[in-house]
């Protein structure tokens, strides 16, 4: 039977019933015209119901075959046929949706938004007559709303929408100006006084925008000063003439003269009184110094008041712009003779400045000094626990001619813990190194020179460079033509006293030789360049070395063996003659070198050939056969 039901139920077999007369009309759905009963009907043989047909079988199209008979009486679906175009889902109505892609500014939007076929515009809504939605709103949604004041004509309309009945177009608040209480402004909108655009209502100005001469009142009264030149007066513009100010209000003083109590009004509630900080006047009128048309500027010149010897009266700082002593001022009065003075003992200028004013030149002080200065002190150790300056300070123009007392001082006494320099002078830069001996072991308590440094008063000995690097004059240094023994090789001096032996008197008396040993280097020092320092140079008639074997690289002690005397004992460096040496350089006749040579002609024997040197083949050894080479000629 599955499949086949139709073929009973068709109505011509009771009491198999067919398809009552309501039946949906299935079959006008061509993908559905030859379904049967079984399709839908899922519940057995026993009932037709429940049967769905959405939930069994697929339908895209052709929906109005069924529902155009049903659909709702409204603008939105009349004339409209086919269902699926709005109607995307078969399971709900609610989802459908119009396309709104094509919809322009000529579509009649109210056709279907008015409330019922569609949403309508709210009773709250702005009026806004005939404007089409459209040029507010977008077809994705009705917010964000694109109102911008430009679709509709807004000038002197505000109140229209801003009456408070429209939000989110605000109305005036209950504290707004009751600007419709003025005659002439009653019939204003809000754009005549609100001229900062659509954006803002502020900046929003009455007086600025609109001519308001009379009825000030209407406004103004409930919030005039609770005062009495105010009580009883209801039309403000009898003394306020202007609209931009309170403050430019004038009572016609014109007839005042200094006859006039200015005090009766002027006692601070009906008009401005002095203030508290006033200087005190007794009883001088007020018209003495100020005149009818302002408190400022003043007459005041200190002639209205006897002043003299009264300076603190005012000017103790209670009175601005009387000014009274700074906190930095001189605390004379804890000076018992000062404490009574007035400004004018030192301040002498008159009243027009407060300097110059001194002290000193004005009043006499003789003790009591650390009572002003005590805290400007110098933090040195030389103030340190000193409160009476008058002790060393005996001048009271400068603090320069101070002396302490130094008469009580001994070698205890620590004297750099003032004198470093900053309390009091201390060592100079160029001061030789004393390690933390005292001052008083060389400077006396009343000049630093004459010193009695005689070198007993640190530990000297192999200390002499020091001081003695030429740093610390008077010390003076290595001269320039000193012996350069610090380029010798196995030279052991430590110090100057190595050398200089006669004490700290004079440097004379050096003897190198007699107190160190050196090996060779002996034209280091005896070059000619330090003859003043008793190194003695080769004479200008020393024998020509360089003429013997190698001559050149012999040093001074290859001859002078003694460092004590220059005799020598002459060594001819195995000089052979004839070019490895010569003999003839010293021993020919006509040379005149230090020395008790022997000298000869080279022709003294023989004529000819002549010989190339003394030291020849058939002459005298080395290279002849006469005599013994260095010590005899034949």
């Amino acid at each position: 039977m599955t499949g086949q039901c139709a073929s009973c139920h068709s109505g011509a077999y009771p009491p198999a019933d067919g398809k009552p007369a309501t039946h949906t009309p299935y079959q006008l759905v061509a993908t559905l015209a030859s379904a049967n009963c079984d399709s839908c009907h899922k519940a057995g043989y026993t009932s037709w119901t429940p049967a769905r047909l959405h939930a069994s079988v697929t339908v895209v199209d052709s929906c109005a075959s069924c529902h155009a008979s049903s659909k709702p009486n409204t603008a939105i679906h009349a004339g409209q046929t086919v269902c699926e175009s709005c109607h995307k889902s078969t399971s709900s109505w609610s989802t459908a949706k119009v396309d709104h892609s094509t919809f322009t500014a000529a579509t009649n939007c109210a056709s279907c938004h008015n409330g019922s076929s569609a949403t309508g515009k709210p009773a709250a809504h702005i009026p806004v007559a005939a404007t089409n939605c459209i040029s507010c709103h977008s077809t994705a949604g009705w917010k964000p709303t694109k109102w911008n004041h430009t679709q509709l004509p807004v000038t002197g309309q505000c109140a229209s929408c801003h009456s408070g009945a429209y939000p989110p177009a605000d109305g005036k608040p209950a504290t707004h100006t009751p600007y419709q209480l003025v005659g002439t402004l009653a019939s204003a909108n809000c754009d005549s006084c609100h001229k900062a655009g659509y954006t803002s209502w502020t900046p929003a100005r009455l007086h600025a925008s609109v001519t308001v001469v009379n009825s000030c009142a209407s406004c103004h009264a409930g919030i005039k000063p609770n005062t009495a030149i105010h009580a009883g007066q209801t039309v403000c513009e009898n003394c306020h003439k202007s609209t931009t100010s309170w403050t430019s209000a004038k009572v016609d003083h014109s007839t005042f003269t200094v006859a006039t109590n200015c005090a009766s009004c002027h006692n601070g509630s009906s008009a401005t009184g002095k203030p508290s900080a006033h200087i005190p006047v007794a009883a001088t009128n007020c018209i003495s110094c100020h005149n009818t048309t302002g408190w400022k500027p003043t007459k005041w010149n200190h002639t209205q008041l006897p002043v003299a010897n009264q300076c603190a009266s005012c000017h103790n700082g209670a009175y601005p712009p009387a000014d009274g002593k700074p906190a930095t001022h001189t605390p004379y009065q804890l000076v018992a003779t000062l404490a009574s003075a007035n400004c004018d003992s030192c301040h002498k200028a008159g009243y027009t400045s407060w300097t110059p004013a001194r002290l000193h030149a004005s009043v006499t002080v003789t003790t009591s000094c650390s009572s002003c200065h005590l805290s400007v002190r110098p933090a040195t150790a030389v103030h340190a626990g000193q409160t009476v300056c008058e002790n060393c300070h005996k001048s009271t123009t400068s603090w320069t001619g101070a002396k302490v007392d130094h008469s009580s001082f001994t070698v205890a006494t620590n004297c750099s813990s003032c004198h470093n320099g900053s309390a009091a002078t201390g060592k100079a830069a160029s001061h030789m190194p004393v390690g933390a001996t005292n001052c008083i072991a060389c400077h006396s308590t009343t000049a630093w020179k004459p010193t009695k440094w005689n070198h007993t008063q640190l530990p000297v000995a192999n200390q002499c460079a020091s001081c003695h690097s030429g740093a610390y004059p008077p010390a003076d240094g290595r001269p320039a033509g000193h012996i350069p023994y610090q380029t010798l090789t196995g030279v052991v001096i430590t110090n100057c006293d190595s050398c200089h032996k006669a004490g700290y008197a004079s440097w004379a008396g050096g003897r190198f030789h007699a107190n160190v040993s050196v090996t060779g280097q002996c034209k280091t020092c005896h070059s000619g360049s330090y003859t003043s320092q008793g190194a003695t140079a080769k004479p200008s008639n020393h024998i020509p070395e360089a003429q013997l074997l190698n001559g050149a690289a012999m040093e001074c002690n290859a001859c002078h063996t003694s460092v004590t005397s220059w005799a020598q004992k002459m060594n001819h460096n195995g000089s052979q003659g004839s070019g490895a040496g010569w003999c003839k350089a010293c021993h020919a006749s006509g040379t005149n070198y230090l020395g008790s040579m022997e000298r000869m002609s080279l022709t003294h024997r023989t004529k000819t050939p002549v010989p190339t040197d003394c030291s020849t083949s058939g002459c005298h050894r080395p290279l002849g056969s006469k005599g013994s080479p260095y010590t005899k000629w034949d």
